[in-house]
């Protein structure tokens, strides 16, 4: 059985959630997240998708679960994050380090638009 996290629940709640991070840049977030049985694509028990998107809605960044990655794609499916044109593996601790490095991400991606300093 595994460990409740109780990030999980306060991840689960920003389901449906965008937040438009700079109103002059027209950049925002979305959330995607639910809570699904665990399998071995997705033994977290949710299926999310964590996304910063340009004026125009291409995503800049984002984490999810849902497909197979990089040189992995003859094999399992597994967490992975994307960021502009890259996607590379993600290991998965918690919800709260998803969370912290999703919008560690964003805050570099923003940085490097000029948006943040």
């Amino acid at each position: 059985m595994q460990k409740h996290d109780p990030a999980l629940d306060a991840l689960l709640d920003l389901d449906g959630l965008i937040l438009v991070v700079d109103p002059e840049g027209g950049h925002w977030v979305k959330f995607v997240v639910t809570k699904v049985l665990p399998t071995s694509e997705k033994p977290h028990g949710m299926d999310y998708s964590l996304s910063l998107h340009g004026r125009d809605g291409e995503r800049l960044v984002g984490f999810d679960n849902a497909h197979r990655v990089g040189k992995q794609k003859a094999g399992e499916p597994q967490d992975h994050r994307h960021r502009i044109r890259t996607v590379k593996a993600y290991e998965y601790v918690d919800a709260a380090k998803l969370l912290a490095d999703f919008w560690t991400e964003v805050d570099a991606v923003l940085k490097e638009r000029g948006v943040r300093t």
